[in-house]
């Protein structure tokens, strides 16, 4: 069974509630039984190898893939079992970064970012305000002056930031992240988890990382966005409730370790690092 991460005292109700959720393809399971509270503001890095459910977890979360048992809760709501109509209120308050950005190939930059403001009913964003949300968004990802361009024009790295900025564009308080850094140099890798960092701490969003690089992972835990100087600093944080290096509590960070569709760890950096699980270990990079 995995550690139980504890509720926070302060929060009343989850943002994100899987209760013994189980999906299976062609009699194989996706996820078995997986139950799990994240709450607001709180960042989730779920691991695993190919194929253990990280990205069914979050089509699930938002309502694309139905479980064949148990129940999942958005923002209090069973969602497992509305119909799609009844979705739209819900995925107006989820951001979701699909796998290799997933931005449409024939528009262009402004109408790939403005496109939930336009086709989400639920989101009432009046036709002028549309273009400085898109602005805003974009210069959020510090991506000015490509409202123009096309996907194909743009660097991997840029295609990312702009997917960023279509899933924040409408200001949701959940955000799911499916691989944001896959394929991507180290160091444009970092910016990207960099940004994540910064709509997190800025929004307060509760925020789910299917990744598999730890270094994600430690970025997310161990450091907080700076708006004195736009940037990230350490908060000498390592186990998700202790005081930053500036006073300012670290946002609480969670590691899911996913095998086979189950969920066989949950909990602090620390714990992970110290599992003797060989499986678990294959996805943390310890420090000296």
């Amino acid at each position: 069974m995995p550690a139980a991460a504890a509720k926070p005292a302060d929060t009343q109700t989850a943002v994100l509630r899987f209760d013994r959720v189980s999906v299976s393809f062609d009699d194989t399971p996706a996820l078995a039984d997986v139950s799990f509270q994240a709450y607001e503001g709180e960042s989730r890095v779920i691991m695993g190898a190919t194929g253990s459910g990280k990205t069914v977890l979050l089509k699930t979360a938002l309502g694309l893939q139905r479980p064949d048992s148990g129940t999942v809760y958005v923002f209090g709501r069973d969602i497992s079992r509305m119909q799609e109509r009844e979705l739209f209120e819900i995925r107006s308050k989820m951001g979701m970064l699909f796998q290799e950005s997933a931005l449409f190939d024939s528009l262009n930059i402004e109408d790939n970012v403005s496109y939930p403001l336009l086709n989400q009913s639920s989101i009432h964003c009046p036709p002028d305000e549309v273009l400085p949300r898109v602005e805003e968004a974009l210069k959020f990802v510090e991506l000015d002056g490509i409202l123009e361009k096309f996907p194909s024009e743009l660097s991997g790295g840029m295609r990312r930031r702009a997917a960023i900025a279509r899933a924040v564009v409408t200001e949701p308080p959940l955000l799911l992240y499916d691989s944001p850094t896959a394929g991507l140099d180290p160091i444009t890798a970092n910016t990207i988890v960099a940004l994540i960092v910064k709509e997190r701490d800025l929004n307060k969003t509760t925020t789910l990382i299917v990744t598999y690089r730890y270094q994600d992972g430690n970025l997310v835990a161990n450091f907080r966005y700076n708006p004195e100087n736009g940037g990230l600093e350490r908060t000498g944080n390592h186990t998700g409730s202790q005081q930053g290096s500036q006073g300012v509590a670290a946002p609480r960070t969670v590691f899911m370790v996913l095998r086979e569709g189950r969920l066989i760890f949950e909990g602090p950096q620390t714990e992970l690092e110290a599992s003797q699980d060989p499986y678990i270990s294959k996805f943390v990079k310890h420090r000296e």
